[in-house]
């Protein structure tokens, strides 16, 4: 049986807001705001953003919190601005400053090969004022304490790295790339800018950063929290789930089991997954009537599992490798608000 909802749940209902998150604000901050406006405790957001930062913030509320988890692990992307020639503590604007080197000698040519050898699937150190945790404490709590942070070099992907306009300032000294990125989860393009300065042998630091998307999600459809304020809206929880996963439509039956908890038929993505050596992808199920009913993810078969009637004798045969398995179930027995 599912939780119950709480009255105030119920009224508000469920699904995800897409925020333009002012300048100054934490994540965190915003999150407060939206559970007043929404008058629900019940809300989390999808992938921090800095204080510095603006743009596209996916907030969740009520059952839809329970997609946060998947959507952190989409693609983004920003708009920022690097200014090359000064490093800071901090590889952004918020942070003091640590060195000025004149950027004069740096080309165009230059600059775009530095950038190409950062695109792709590369090694990143992340910037020390990250919410990475270090034995149990986050790098920033660590490194505003005096600590030393010293992170590991993880890998990420520079899906897109793009330069728009460049300018010379101060007599030529320090120079703004205006840039655009798509990364992966995970990348910090704090990082990038430190990066790409120091590959330049100038330093580099972000002056400003907007998140333009995060998968689907774009800043075109996002609200500011004053028009939030004025008319709430929101992406409804089933099609918040139609617009991120694979989805497939379940027949009565099917959607009854998976209330229930049980294993159902495969859903068709798992020995392709299992060839590359990756994890399965999650796929949205709906109800004949077009209720998101639960996240399926396809998994070996299993004898010993719950599973509805056809799915069991399948595997008891034989006859298949795998089932599809609810990871999250969303609407109990089939039914649910």
């Amino acid at each position: 049986m599912g939780k119950k909802q709480r009255d105030e749940e119920i009224a508000v209902g469920s699904g995800l807001v897409l925020v333009d998150k002012p300048a100054g604000w934490t994540s965190h901050d915003v999150v407060g705001r939206i559970r007043k406006l929404a008058g629900t405790r019940k809300v989390g957001h999808a992938g921090t953003l800095d204080p510095m930062a603006t743009g596209v913030l996916v907030v969740g509320i009520n059952r839809a919190t329970r997609l946060l988890t998947h959507i952190v692990g989409v693609s983004k992307t920003y708009t920022a601005t690097i200014r090359l020639g000064r490093s800071t503590t901090t590889d952004d604007a918020d942070g003091e400053l640590v060195e000025t080197r004149f950027a004069n000698a740096v080309t165009s040519e230059r600059l775009q090969e530095e950038i190409a050898a950062l695109t792709g699937e590369i090694m990143q150190v992340p910037t020390t004022v990250s919410a990475i945790k270090v034995d149990g404490r986050r790098a920033y709590d660590r490194a505003r304490s005096g600590e030393d942070v010293a992170l590991e070099a993880r890998p990420v992907t520079v899906h897109r790295f793009d330069v728009g306009e460049t300018r010379r300032i101060d007599g030529g000294k320090l120079i703004d790339v205006d840039v655009e990125v798509e990364v992966s989860s995970g990348t910090y393009v704090r990082a990038l800018a430190r990066d790409l300065g120091e590959a330049l042998g100038v330093g580099g630091h972000l002056t400003a950063l907007r998140r333009t998307a995060v998968g689907p999600y774009r800043i075109e459809n996002a609200l500011t929290l004053e028009q939030l304020a004025e008319d709430f809206g929101y992406v409804g929880l089933t099609e918040a789930a139609a617009g991120i996963f694979r989805r497939r439509d379940l027949t009565e039956e099917e959607a009854r089991n998976l209330g229930h908890g049980r294993r159902i038929t495969a859903s068709g993505t798992g020995a392709g997954a299992e060839r590359d050596g990756a994890e399965q992808p999650l796929t949205a199920a709906f109800a004949p009537d077009g209720e998101l009913v639960a996240l399926l993810r396809d998994v070996p078969a299993s004898t010993g599992a719950s599973a509805s009637a056809d799915a069991a004798a399948a595997a008891a045969g034989e006859q298949v490798d795998f089932q599809a398995k609810p990871e999250l179930v969303f609407a109990p027995q089939g039914g649910g608000s």
